[in-house]
């Protein structure tokens, strides 16, 4: 919260859908910018830090049960789960390793909107 307080108003109404647009672009361009500098990324301490939280189990990977926590926290309906698992899970194991998730992120902050990933990233919902 504080990031985005830096960098664009947040009104006691909350952040202005254009707001929120730039404060995805500022992000995306300063992640860019770490990287360029050889900076830790923050796309993988958020990504790590939910799969931190949604390995329930503590097996080290993430099932499609354990993602339906994270559907539910965000108020997205827990169907989602199986599409964003789906385009996830990539070596199709049928869990979700660390950094199959943090690819998932990177593609959501730093790629151009696709609408084949709607489902992916609950645009839908």
């Amino acid at each position: 919260k504080q990031w985005y307080q830096r960098r664009v108003a947040i009104t006691a109404g909350g952040l202005a859908r254009e707001d929120w647009v730039e404060a995805n672009r500022v992000f995306a361009e300063a992640e860019r910018e770490r990287e360029r500098r050889g900076e830790g990324s923050l796309i993988a301490l958020l990504s790590n830090s939910y799969y931190d939280v949604l390995d329930d189990s503590g097996d080290g990977t993430v099932d499609v049960e354990e993602l339906k926590t994270m559907m539910k926290a965000f108020d997205v309906p827990q169907e989602a789960a199986y599409t964003f698992f789906e385009k996830g899970d990539t070596d199709k194991t049928g869990k979700l390793e660390r950094p199959e998730l943090v690819h998932l992120f990177r593609k959501f902050w730093m790629e151009p909107y696709d609408p084949q990933w709607d489902g992916v990233y609950a645009f839908k919902y």
